[in-house]
């Protein structure tokens, strides 16, 4: 596997539903990262709006956005899953399509990884609502997480997330509806031993739809 990947390259996987109000966002705040070398693979879960036209339209634009329809809507793990599986980056970033990153995310959680030795990492979030207002600001993160730490903790969201697939080999999440977002962590940690978190708010999660 690891002969395959590109160094340096961050593989950004979103799965698409449903997010035609916040996906041109969720984009440009990939757009405007200081890290710049990067791919986007969104994966349209068949979503009944104009979320394709959206992404489609950005895409033509910037050849790193990457887009994919399923046949068929599966759920958000076979999205994950079938863009992980087109993904050449030696790291994989999570970034769910109602999302947003501070522009220095992917260039300080790297170097955090790099200093840390860091297979599996991930940051602080501040809670936005569906206007972009902040509801939560800056929640705590631990500076580590181990496997029994996560089963009693659910302090890892999805999209601070950032794998160096040279380090935990290829995986792919449970094919379940719910959840398995917090099942492949708890995979990865029982190959990686430890997620170090970076305690430095870099994503907005936004609460409402």
């Amino acid at each position: 596997m690891s002969e395959r990947l590109e160094e340096g390259l961050v593989s950004i996987i979103t799965p698409v539903y449903k997010a035609e109000h916040v996906i041109d966002k969720t984009i440009r705040s990939v757009q405007a990262q200081t890290y710049r070398r990067w791919e986007m693979i969104l994966v349209d879960d068949c979503s009944p709006d104009h979320s394709a036209q959206i992404i489609k339209q950005l895409a033509a634009n910037d050849s790193r956005i990457r887009y994919h329809r399923l046949e068929q809507n599966s759920g958000a793990a076979v999205a994950r899953n079938t863009a992980i599986s087109l993904a050449k980056g030696e790291y994989l970033a999570f970034l769910d399509s109602d999302d947003l990153w501070e522009p220095i995310k992917l260039e300080r959680q790297l170097t955090f990884m790099t200093e840390h030795h860091s297979a599996f990492s991930f940051t602080r979030i501040q809670m936005i609502d569906a206007e972009g207002k902040i509801v939560k600001a800056d929640v705590p993160i631990p500076d580590k997480a181990d496997y029994k730490y996560l089963l009693r903790h659910t302090v890892i969201a999805t999209s601070t997330v950032v794998v160096n697939r040279r380090l935990t080999g290829d995986f792919s999440m449970p094919l379940r509806r719910g959840g398995q977002d917090y099942a492949t962590w708890l995979q990865l940690l029982r190959t990686t031993g430890i997620a170090s978190g970076l305690n430095e708010c870099l994503n907005s999660y936004r609460t409402g739809g």
